[in-house]
């Protein structure tokens, strides 16, 4: 089904919009930068260390009263989220000091505070565990291994499959992508955990993998309109492939949001991550990562300084 049936026979200027993009790019990437320096990010357990208690209580109980009353325990700002069924939930505290022993004074602190909410029934504990902080670093050293060991393989394949100048277009695509979705998670403070480390993989993917299908359709036209300037042969391929492009970031986007509404509290935030990545991936692939092209050199270009009637007779014959 095509729901964009009108962009099969679009004739955009994309490249005309570069500067404006790049200004954008520019604003994103050095604000993210900045917040993270400045404001940081809001680690979750995972990465800083804590208590994670997964329940299931009687019947569905008052948020706002069990919060205020798990809160006024004294054991730092913890989180309560619906995980799964309406009467499960998660709770995640801060690691408490003194060790081992701290920590399993909280969890029954814990369990006595919500066995007081509901006297008369019993409350499921179906996990309790405890992240050291000493696990949280090597996390978070894992996480930034990984992160640098997806950019590495990424920018190997590229560079594999098509030549280096379109490898170093795509990294500087990918890294803009990541750092704006880490910039939105530092702006709006959300948890920044290993399932959002996770969806900014995603992101990274799902961008490159777009990406990858328009520098396949500008090397296809740089090969077979030898004398169509690379302005336009970006152009004509970002047109050409702006159908499938829009409609494959709507349906992701579609699944997204049925899960950011449906998929409860625990996976909010990766679903926050998805969809913020996805619609900033679409804007890098059509107006970053090509545009990009227009000022890596390319060997066998000498010739694409092609008169503006050959480019345009050509660009009309790669439409028909």
């Amino acid at each position: 089904m095509r729901l964009f049936k009108h962009f099969d026979n679009c004739n955009y200027d994309f490249v005309r919009q570069r500067y404006v993009a790049f200004l954008v790019t520019a604003i994103m990437i050095f604000g993210s930068l900045g917040l993270v320096a400045i404001k940081g990010l809001n680690f979750g357990i995972d990465f800083t260390g804590g208590i994670m208690m997964e329940i299931k209580t009687p019947e569905l109980p008052d948020l706002a009263k069990m919060r205020a009353s798990l809160n006024g325990l004294g054991l730092g700002d913890i989180s309560i989220q619906e995980f799964g069924s309406p009467q499960s939930f998660l709770i995640r505290v801060p690691e408490q000091k003194g060790g081992a022993d701290a920590q399993k004074n909280a969890i029954e602190t814990i369990k006595t505070s919500l066995n007081a909410d509901f006297p008369d029934k019993t409350v499921e504990y179906q996990r309790s565990e405890y992240v050291g902080p000493q696990v949280g670093d090597e996390l978070k050293q894992s996480g930034i291994i990984a992160f640098l060991l997806t950019i590495v393989g990424i920018m190997t394949y590229i560079w594999y499959r098509f030549e280096w100048q379109y490898s170093v277009a795509a990294i500087l695509s990918l890294v803009h992508d990541s750092l704006a979705v880490v910039g939105l998670f530092s702006l709006m403070w959300m948890h920044f955990d290993l399932g959002t480390l996770a969806a900014v993989l995603l992101v990274a993917g799902y961008s490159t993998n777009d990406t990858v299908i328009v520098f396949d359709r500008v090397r296809e036209n740089r090969r077979k309109f030898k004398k169509m300037s690379m302005r336009d042969i970006i152009n004509l391929s970002v047109n050409q492939t702006l159908s499938r492009t829009m409609n494959t970031s709507l349906t992701t986007l579609l699944s997204l949001i049925a899960l950011w509404l449906f998929g409860g509290e625990v996976i909010r935030d990766f679903a926050n991550a998805m969809i913020f990545g996805i619609v900033i991936g679409t804007y890098s692939s059509i107006y970053v990562a090509s545009s990009v092209l227009l000022y890596l050199p390319f060997g066998n270009d000498e010739n694409r300084e092609g008169s503006k009637g050959d480019a345009d007779a050509e660009t009309v014959t790669a439409k028909g």
